[in-house]
């Protein structure tokens, strides 16, 4: 029973990936903007860096790869919760809360099925990466599986907070972006942290304080086969942390009771 649902809930998101390939498009159009175009003009400017897990000067264009991989994700994450929103508006979800299996495990399997959606569409951008010189260590495209997929779970949980929380699909919209970009520039995804502190103390400690950056760093450590071992901590803990509430704030939609109570209002009168 566990198994075929979790396949069941499997199918049907790679089936809505598969048919929806704009999607794959439109996920792909902005971390490649970001490598082709803005990374000519900010190369200059910005310099390059000699940081951890670095151990020489690299280009921007190699920097920004492993935020880029995480933004895909970030981005792959929400739209997922968002497609939630419509599910339980369009009624959809109702057939999901049928069935007998824990709320628990029908989340879990949905954040399994984004999980592989986000992999397939970080490891197609890492291949266009190479168009620009961008070579990565062979090991490091396997080690950076396993954070994609905890980077992956924790984005997604909390997206899953958020539809939770949010029952109109236009508010859920605007939220998302207003979770999203915040994360995605306040982090290490396009510039190094001391960059930050050169030009703000206290943007620098917003930036430190973004659990987004411990995901970037731990993806970036993980593609030069090095464990970021504080990040790796604070993305676990999170990633339990927003689990468990978006387990305990998932309720059903209590559509047809508030339906039956106005049918027989109109009846009585």
């Amino acid at each position: 029973m566990y198994w075929r649902c979790f396949v069941g809930v499997l199918n049907r998101e790679m089936l809505k990936f598969w048919q929806q390939r704009s999607r794959l498009l439109s996920a792909l159009v902005r971390p490649l903007l970001w490598l082709f175009v803005f990374a000519a003009g900010f190369r200059s400017a910005l310099g390059l860096s000699m940081i951890p897990p670095y151990e020489t000067y690299i280009l921007y264009e190699e920097y920004i790869v492993p935020g880029l991989g995480a933004m895909i994700i970030l981005f792959n994450s929400m739209q997922s919760s968002l497609s939630m929103v419509y599910d339980r508006e369009m009624g959809s979800m109702k057939v999901l809360l049928m069935s007998p299996v824990p709320r628990s495990f029908l989340l879990c399997s949905k954040l399994v099925a984004n999980t592989l959606v986000s992999a397939i569409q970080v490891y197609l951008f890492f291949c266009f990466a190479l168009l620009v010189d961008v070579q990565l260590p062979l090991m490091g495209y396997v080690y950076a599986l396993p954070i994609i997929a905890i980077l992956s779970i924790f984005l997604g949980a909390l997206g899953l907070l958020l539809a939770n929380s949010i029952k109109q699909l236009e508010n859920f919209a605007g939220v998302m972006n207003f979770v999203i970009f915040p994360m995605f520039f306040l982090s290490s995804a396009l510039y190094p942290l001391w960059k930050m502190q050169e030009a703000s103390e206290w943007l620098y400690q917003v930036c430190a304080f973004n659990p987004f950056t411990s995901g970037v760093e731990l993806l970036r450590f993980g593609l030069y086969e090095k464990l970021a071992t504080k990040e790796l901590m604070i993305v676990s803990m999170l990633t339990l942390i927003t689990f468990t509430l978006a387990v305990r704030s998932f309720r059903p939609k209590p559509a047809t009771a508030g339906f039956g109570k106005k049918s027989l209002g109109k009846n009585s009168a």
